[in-house]
């Protein structure tokens, strides 16, 4: 493993906030696709709405995974 890969640098301010807008952005996203998806009568556009509900999900997933890292390793800086 690379050097850079083993040290990760905390997350700057920018970042976090970044982050915690990404995760109410994919939050609305989920719950638009929830309503699209139960409004339809369309079966196709349901399925599509609900593959896309767990996409944004499973982005969620990923961004609150990069908090949960940030916090390991920069437990207590100060934002």
């Amino acid at each position: 493993m690379h050097n850079n890969m083993m040290h990760h640098q905390p997350l700057s301010g920018k970042e976090l906030d970044y982050i915690s807008d990404s995760i109410s952005n994919e939050d609305l996203l989920v719950k638009q696709c929830a309503v699209a998806a139960h409004n339809s009568s369309n079966p196709a556009v349901q399925q599509l709405c609900t593959q896309m509900l767990r996409e944004h999900h499973q982005h969620i997933l990923m961004l609150t995974q990069s908090l949960q890292h940030h916090q390991s390793i920069a437990p207590y800086q100060m934002q």
